[in-house]
């Protein structure tokens, strides 16, 4: 799969002989430094973009659209919530868009609300939630309407280390307990090996590729104290190095082209 931007003169290749599967039930991160095409990926599994050649497929169908069956979820949980809404309202209107039968909402409401520890406080508003609050009902306004596929684009960047780690553990908590496909965006090698069945790991573009999909045998949670998780680290990080260093250089060079 490919997908390229512009024309001509212009024309950009984002992204270049992409070929991956994902399992049903997987946590699958992709790895990668700014610019090596993450989001882009994510978006075309999503249907807000369309590959210039190749196809995705979802469950035989190819993907051509958004659909309820994938849910996206974004870096800056507050803007993705209605602010005048409350935490529950937030959840209701979820079931309400996707037309969930109404005898049904209190119960779908009260579940997911307790599996992310939200239920008391279902009548703030999002302004009163801090960072991993909002993401939790991110999470929750997502699972009420039961999609297949979690797609996350860097949902814990934002947040401060100690919330980021209590986040991947609710994270891992719901995955395990609910099954859901999750494709996991990442530049956060920690995070990738914290959470992923498999790290996919993403060159620097243009023509941004897959160049190595790692197996992640070890139990979970892991404990970077374990000599084979810090092992995996450092091989990991010498192997994204190049790519950290020419995504700098893109990064730079484009910083002087626009000050010219």
């Amino acid at each position: 799969m490919s997908k390229t931007y512009g024309a001509g003169a212009d024309r950009y290749v984002a992204l270049d002989g992409i070929d991956l599967d994902i399992a049903s039930g997987e946590f699958l991160c992709l790895l990668g430094p700014s610019g090596c095409g993450k989001s882009t990926l994510l978006n075309i599994m999503a249907g807000f973009e369309v590959a210039n050649t190749g196809t995705v497929m979802f469950n035989g169908a190819p993907v051509v659209r958004p659909g309820r069956d994938r849910m996206m979820f974004f870096q800056d949980a507050g803007s993705a919530l209605l602010p005048w809404l409350t935490v529950e309202e937030n959840v209701r209107f979820g079931l309400r868009v996707r037309k969930v039968p109404k005898q049904n909402w209190d119960e779908i409401i009260d579940r997911y609300l307790r599996m992310v520890d939200l239920d008391r406080h279902r009548r703030k508003m999002p302004t009163q939630l801090s960072g991993g609050m909002r993401q939790r009902l991110q999470i929750a306004r997502a699972l009420a309407v039961e999609p297949a596929v979690l797609l996350m684009d860097e949902p814990f960047a934002a947040l401060d280390a100690l919330t980021k780690r209590r986040m991947h553990g609710v994270l891992l908590d719901i995955w395990q307990r609910t099954g859901k496909t999750v494709v996991f965006v990442t530049h956060d090698i920690g995070e990738a090996i914290s959470l992923g069945d498999r790290i996919a790991m993403m060159s620097v573009g243009p023509g941004s590729n897959i160049t190595k999909i790692i197996t992640l045998d070890m139990p979970r949670p892991r404990d970077f104290t374990n000599p084979a998780a810090a092992r995996l680290f450092n091989e990991i990080e010498a192997e994204l190095s190049p790519e950290i260093l020419r995504s700098e250089r893109r990064a730079a060079g484009a910083v002087e082209c626009g000050g010219v």
